[in-house]
């Protein structure tokens, strides 16, 4: 079994080490290939304006000097002789819920392969309150979760796992729930300063706002994260609203 690794949080990420480690727990062909620094929240977004630079740093890991998805095209297209048969993606260090999702690179890597056909799975561990990460939370059960999932589960076009592991210790793990994906309170995301030279700047999605846990219905990741439990949620590439189909065309039916 082939199994590609990629992540947002760069190569040299803590989490993509946890992740190979775990990968290798299934196959000895295991290849890593991310980007060659941070690009959290670049999304399903591919370089397009400038050329990409590949550095191998051995024969089973390359950094892309580009995005997830980026990095993800240039394995399949390009460094890999054989198409994978699982794609990993993470272990992304904090969470990717609810409405993050559409802003996180960590899916779009899967994404990306889901697209290509490729069984995708995105993984992500939520911090802990005081800023620090338990990956012993996400080494105890991304390998019993993945046995299940490589072993057990069919996945069918178009939809990919997105995974994440509560906060906290081992033992403090409720369990595993499937979940649909929340929704997040957000108001006002970004902060505005002054530089050391008299300019106002601008940030952009401050931290604090992700914390907001709106959402204590254990059926969304939102609510499972919060209360303990590992969330796993399928997500679907398909984002036509088929109810708003039905709608429109009863609309236009004599236009």
């Amino acid at each position: 079994m082939r199994i590609l690794i990629s992540n947002d949080d760069g190569i040299e990420a803590k989490g993509i080490k946890v992740l190979e480690g775990i990968a290798r727990q299934f196959s000895n062909e295991v290849t890593v290939v991310a980007p060659d620094s941070n690009m959290s929240g670049a999304g399903h977004s591919l370089t397009l304006k400038s050329p990409l630079r590949l550095k191998e740093i051995d024969e089973a890991h390359f950094a892309v000097d580009g995005t997830p998805t980026d990095s993800v095209v240039m394995a399949l297209r390009h460094i890999m002789n054989e198409k994978p048969d699982f794609i990993l993606s993470g272990i992304n260090g904090d969470s990717n819920l609810a409405d993050d999702i559409t802003y996180s690179g960590t899916v779009a890597a899967a994404m990306e392969a889901c697209l290509l056909g490729i069984p995708a799975v995105a993984f992500s561990q939520e911090t802990n309150e005081d800023g620090t990460i338990n990956w012993d939370i996400a080494k105890t059960y991304a390998p019993i979760i993945l046995k299940l999932i490589m072993n057990k589960f069919k996945f069918v076009e178009n939809v990919l796992l997105n995974i994440n592991f509560p906060p906290g210790d081992v033992k403090d793990v409720k369990g595993i729930k499937i979940t649909s994906q929340g929704t997040r309170a957000i108001d006002d995301c970004v902060i505005q300063s002054i530089d050391p030279r008299g300019h106002p700047y601008f940030w952009m999605g401050p931290a604090d706002y992700r914390k907001i846990m709106n959402n204590e219905d254990l059926d969304t990741d939102l609510g499972a994260i919060h209360s303990g439990y590992v969330s796993i949620t399928p997500l679907s590439l398909d984002m036509t609203s088929r109810s708003q189909m039905k709608i429109l065309n009863e609309l236009f039916a004599e236009k």
